[in-house]
């Protein structure tokens, strides 16, 4: 079990003192393969759990614990509680890694500590806000967001709603009869050639591009977007709505503003094989008059806060703080403002995040039209699940499977 521990510590290691992503952590740390499994759902339960494991270790202390020894404590915790790893055997190991990591002086430490975790019966927070933030495990500025939105009741169904499905799109053959083939357990979805499986396990058919990963509110996303001309999907790295909107237009334009993610777009394009996906490197805020009036279609996916997708990517509850948002909000409407622009006569603009804030959403929609009466709201009605805001899509982790997203369609008309 040490070595389980040493790995998981390498990767959270990463993500607790260096600000990596989860995923990047874990393609970037050499582990044991035969653990691979058991370790990334320990990384991702840690990330999840964060909030929850940090107010045990403050209520189990008068002084917090360095770093190192925080990170060890959660893997244990989360072990004990989460995993049903026999108490003895997690003690044991945490105090070998523990000396494994050169912190053999709160060895002691690490082993009172567990087994006084183990003892006690905890009591959460009075307060309404922190207890359902410990409860959940979620940033507290957002469940009272979440609150504002949604209200009481709704909160908690949204707070404890979970995605322990992988969704996958087939583009080259039957998805439907694959999965059968492989014995893999799996529900259909309104999309064709979409479904949710369950333990599925990545194989080199990946690879080979039969089958990719989107998320189901993604899919929904790209099949409100009409077919056309050209589309420009100005914010579109790692590049799975290019891919998917490629089938519906004769060109798509992806840009990103960093290098190495339009690397991944073109990454993308080549496992599946597309040839009609033009990618650059661009910052979609700088306007460029060559592409005035031109775009048939313009996708702004933006830049948001991600927490609709916390299930999926638990590290955003790291690295999200009030304040971002309403940097986002700016960096959102300058988007969408310069993205219009692209637009031709009768062609149509949509607005699409991975949040499920209000502020993220109608409320930039809201902000455009004030000021841009050449635009008009068109009304959308996904086949997904979702909440119909001024013809405007909200999909809800509750009842959208999981996971939160957001799209607007806009039509201009002068």
């Amino acid at each position: 079990m040490i070595n389980y521990f040493y790995d998981c510590y390498q990767i959270l290691n990463k993500v607790y003192s260096q600000n990596s992503y989860i995923k990047q952590a874990i393609n970037g740390t050499f582990i044991e393969e035969k653990n691979r499994a058991l370790i990334v759902k320990t990384c991702y339960g840690v990330l999840d759990k964060d909030i929850e494991l940090s107010y045990y270790i403050d209520y189990l202390t008068e002084k917090s614990p360095k770093l190192v020894i925080r990170t060890i404590l959660k893997i244990s915790m989360y072990a004990i509680k989460y995993l049903g790893k026999k108490e003895y055997a997690v003690t044991k190991n945490a105090v070998e890694l523990t000396k494994k990591l050169g912190k053999g002086g709160a060895s002691a430490f690490v082993n009172a500590f567990l087994r006084k975790f183990i003892k006690t019966e905890f009591t959460l927070p009075k307060d309404r806000f922190e207890n359902l933030s410990v409860k959940y495990s979620y940033p507290l500025f957002a469940i009272k967001e979440l609150e504002k939105d949604f209200g009481v009741e709704r909160l908690e169904q949204i707070l404890s709603a979970k995605n322990e499905k992988t969704c996958l799109s087939f583009y080259q053959t039957d998805g439907e009869k694959y999965l059968k083939d492989l014995g893999v357990e799996f529900e259909t979805t309104p999309f064709e050639n979409v479904f949710l499986a369950k333990n599925f396990v990545r194989n080199a058919d990946y690879d080979l591009g039969i089958y990719t990963y989107q998320a189901l509110g993604s899919v929904a996303i790209c099949d409100v977007v009409e077919k056309g001309e050209n589309l420009l999907d100005c914010c579109s790295a790692p590049g799975g709505k290019s891919i998917r909107l490629s089938h519906k237009f004769d060109k798509v334009y992806s840009w990103d503003i960093h290098e190495h993610r339009v690397n991944l777009i073109k990454e993308y394009m080549e496992r599946m094989n597309c040839q009609n996906i033009i990618p650059e490197q661009r910052d979609a805020k700088v306007f460029d008059k060559k592409y005035e009036s031109y775009f048939s279609a313009v996708l702004c996916d933006v830049p948001c806060s991600g927490i609709g997708v916390v299930n999926d990517n638990p590290d955003i509850k790291l690295n999200r703080e009030e304040t971002n948002i309403k940097e986002l909000n700016i960096e959102q409407l300058s988007i969408l403002k310069t993205a219009c622009r692209y637009v031709k006569k009768g062609g149509h603009l949509y607005y699409s995040t991975c949040s499920i804030f209000s502020s993220e959403n109608i409320e930039i929609i809201k902000a455009f039209l004030s000021q841009n009466n050449d635009f008009e709201i068109c009304e959308i009605n996904s086949k997904l699940n979702h909440q119909n805001i001024m013809g405007t899509n909200l999909f809800l982790p509750d009842i959208s499977g999981g996971l939160g997203f957001y799209v607007a369609k806009l039509k201009r008309v002068k």
